[in-house]
């Protein structure tokens, strides 16, 4: 147990220090993630029978992610492709930075509740490159995505994968679960954007023209597979509410449709020019090492769920600390560093049903703390990860920059539900 604990602390620094280390965070996160599973194998009471069920359990869990990631990916890359985030961004007037800013924090806020957090950030950050062209200023911009869409995300049952497991195991409802956080998530984005707004100076100076692709394309193109990009992040939730099946099989669904469209629109154009505007294509511009990175990570961090140290550390808390408000805050704060859907998990299993009934206190600050917590780092979320990717986010850079404007919207957010909850109840 200590090993793989072990293991996991130094995996975690080399992450943290990927740029001054000049090794990929990939590389660390692989390599972790098969040491501390080969180390379980060789400790587990079950042995390693129990641990292959164990491990081929929390690979389904991380393909599902995967698959998921990959489908928005490429959909986002396709409608980029065809100019198709121009639809908003050609209407996006600002002329300086910090009214930019809050025009693009507040349409990830209501568009990740809506969506989810890793999506939207994948969409606007992806959008922003076409709005900027400075990239210190598109990195900042970066940053405030996550925030937003993490806040976004919390409010709704469909915005972030902990409220949906909660939403599903029956501790949230959709009404209570908006009505409880929407002004407390609201809190979360609006702090650090007027704080932002104090040193956030200068105008907005867009990219040069747009590429040959994009050029290549009609109004009615770009219109049609914007409206069908973002037609199919839609329906996920939907398909998912209807069929109860897993969002990733969603994803792919929609994927194969856009696929379909895509080759019936452009079947009479030269081959040299339809190339360059295929989902094939896109496929093949996704970045790949931040889905490895992502894989690898979640695998790590499902060792020490696995082997029962994530549920330990739960229990720990409450012998230790015992007040359940300022737990939920401790398991927020470490959704920073560990994955929010592991602690969440172990949370659940803390305290039944049955001893907190659905719509209870803990569960809508569990749903808020858990689902902002993770904009403190970087890598607290999904929503931090694909914006790693995207913009190549070093993990020092947001430390520095954003980490405390998100800790102080986490704060403000914790305040405002407190209070919010006093006045209503």
């Amino acid at each position: 147990m200590v090993t793989i604990a072990v293991i996991f602390a130094v995996a975690y620094l080399a992450i943290i220090f990927e740029h001054p280390l000049q090794v990929n965070k990939s590389a660390t996160a692989l390599i972790a993630a098969g040491l501390m599973w080969t180390v379980w194998s060789w400790v587990a009471p079950g042995g390693v029978e129990i641990v292959a069920d164990q491990l081929t359990e929390k690979l389904s869990e991380t393909a599902s992610i995967i698959f998921f990631l990959i489908g928005a990916m490429t959909i986002v890359e396709v409608t980029d492709a065809h100019g198709g985030f121009e639809v908003i961004t050609n209407r996006i007037k600002a002329a300086r930075l910090s009214g930019l800013l809050w025009v693009v924090a507040l349409i990830s806020f209501f568009l990740s509740s809506v969506l989810d957090n890793m999506t939207t950030t994948i969409v606007m950050v992806t959008m922003v490159k076409r709005l900027l062209a400075k990239q210190e200023e598109r990195l900042f911009f970066a940053g405030i995505i996550v925030i937003a869409a993490n806040a976004g995300g919390a409010w709704t049952p469909i915005g972030d994968v902990t409220t949906t497991m909660l939403w599903i195991g029956g501790q949230i409802t959709t009404l209570n679960i908006m009505k409880g956080l929407f002004i407390p998530s609201m809190v979360n984005l609006l702090l650090p954007l007027i704080v932002a707004g104090f040193f956030l100076r200068g105008t907005v100076v867009a990219p040069d023209g747009a590429s040959d692709a994009r050029a290549k394309t009609t109004n009615f193109e770009k219109t049609l597979m914007f409206l069908l990009g973002m037609g199919s992040l839609l329906f996920v939730p939907v398909f998912k509410a209807v069929t109860h099946l897993p969002p990733y099989l969603g994803i792919l669904l929609a994927l194969g449709f856009l696929w379909l469209v895509g080759e019936i629109l452009h079947r009479n154009k030269p081959e040299e020019e339809r190339d360059s505007l295929t989902l094939a294509r896109a496929l093949k511009r996704i970045d790949m090492a931040s889905v490895v990175f992502f894989i690898g990570i979640l695998l790590a961090v499902s060792t020490m769920s696995a082997n029962g140290q994530l549920p330990a550390l739960a229990g720990w808390l409450a012998e230790k600390i015992g007040n359940q408000s300022i737990i939920v805050i401790v398991i927020g704060l470490a959704s920073a560093v560990i994955d929010n859907i592991p602690l969440v998990a172990a949370t659940m299993g803390m305290y039944p049903i049955s001893q907190h009934p659905t719509d209870s206190f803990l569960w809508e600050f569990l749903s808020y703390c858990a689902g902002t917590g993770g904009s403190i780092l970087i890598i607290g979320s999904a929503a931090g990860v694909a914006a790693m990717g995207l913009e190549k986010i070093h993990f020092l850079w947001y430390a520095k920059r954003i980490a405390p404007l998100a800790l102080l919207g986490y704060i403000g957010g914790i305040v405002a539900h407190m209070l919010q909850y006093r006045l209503w109840h």
